[in-house]
């Protein structure tokens, strides 16, 4: 198979599709892989180091769209990339469709086989594929959630650990999940007053288990919401539908209660966010207040520490690419139901419920699909 991987090209987005260690595993297999000239840049990997893995470098995305089978990518295809995608190719990405019917209408439109990151499972109802990014996303939102509260960026002028006869800053996290426990892992370590709200009894209890008297847990009803936020200095949203729009869990009137300069990081803000109002915004600039409140809604946060991120991304995708590789797409999906899960749009319809549903399309079950 040939196995194309484009420079990103959303706004300052750093990530690259493949590694030269998984392009040399790739071309191991058997399979020719381009590059497009600079891809790697972003993680200081250079156009001779995919060279020496037996890649090919490809001058522009143009060729790459028109002659690989398998596009394989980080963030979700830009318009004028949605525009050279076509029929029978296989994009490899994340899609995050719920929240954005112009790119879900664009896929159908191009009858690619669109496969998601986000909705690969794994034992358990885990997102193996989208857990290595959760994890860099709730790191990262404590120390985004720091700088934004600083006086100089709009914030309160509040140090999260405060310093002896000064109390802590406030932090609250609303969902207990990957994200939610990355980030209480780091307010924690910075001394900060953590509070985790979820709604699943057994995630209290892992969370109250594991962070013991440097984190409280509350159970997450609005009461108890409203509370938690009225006196918080940073709000990190860490909630997760998988595959749908996320849940507006902090209403525009609520933001009434809470302190003048406060901080609101919306790291659900790639399924459309969890504050009522959160819109996208990129790092070159990354917050605007809305009634006294810092909002902070960056949708591609780990693209900021791209190394990081491109590498443990490629841990969890790489084997996933090389079955669809040696495979194909369809037997790849036949013999594993987790990577089925991952089929979001194939050959103009919809195979993933949450999206159908949410966008108003047929739900074409993936069972189907891949039984023709």
């Amino acid at each position: 198979m040939r196995i194309g991987c484009p420079t990103e090209i959303k706004n300052h987005e750093y990530r690259v599709g493949l590694t030269p260690e998984s392009a040399r595993e790739l071309v191991a297999r058997g399979h020719e892989v381009w590059i497009q000239s600079g891809a790697g840049e972003g993680i200081d990997a250079s156009n001779d180091q995919y060279i020496e893995a037996g890649a090919e470098i490809v001058y522009g995305p143009k060729t790459i769209f028109a002659e690989c089978d398998m596009i394989i990518k980080v963030k979700e295809p830009q318009a004028e990339e949605r525009a050279r995608l076509r029929k029978g190719q296989i994009l490899f990405t994340y899609l995050h469709l719920a929240p954005d019917p112009q790119q879900t209408a664009d896929l159908v439109k191009s009858g690619v086989t669109a496969i998601a990151y986000e909705t690969v499972t794994g034992p358990g109802r885990t997102l193996p594929l989208l857990k290595p990014m959760s994890q860099v996303a709730g790191r990262m939102s404590v120390q985004a959630g720091a700088t934004a509260l600083e006086k100089a960026h709009g914030g309160r002028g509040v140090l999260l650990g405060g310093v002896p006869g000064v109390m802590p800053g406030k932090v609250v996290i609303i969902g207990g999940g990957v994200v939610g426990f990355n980030a209480a892992q780091m307010a924690a370590g910075l001394g900060a007053d953590v509070t985790i709200l979820d709604r699943d009894p057994d995630v209290l209890e892992r969370v109250g288990t594991h962070f013991e008297s440097r984190a409280k847990t509350r159970f997450a009803n609005s009461a108890n919401l409203r509370d938690s936020i009225s006196s918080a200095d940073l709000v990190i949203g860490a909630v997760l539908v998988p595959g749908a729009a996320a849940p507006k869990l902090v209403t525009r009137e609520m933001l009434s209660d809470m302190q003048t300069g406060a901080v609101l990081v919306d790291v659900a803000i790639d399924q459309g966010g969890c504050f009522e109002t959160s819109r996208a915004t990129t790092h070159s600039d990354p917050t605007f207040v809305v009634d006294g409140i810092v909002h902070y809604c960056v949708a591609n946060m780990p693209g900021a520490v791209a190394r990081t991120s491109t590498y443990a991304l490629n841990n969890v995708t790489l084997p996933h690419a090389l079955r669809i590789a040696d495979k194909g797409w369809k037997k790849a999906l036949q013999e594993d139901p987790h990577l089925a899960g991952g089929l979001n749009v194939h050959g103009g319809t919809i195979t993933n419920q949450a999206v159908a549903r949410e966008l108003g399309y047929e739900f074409v079950p993936v069972e189907k699909v891949i039984s023709d």
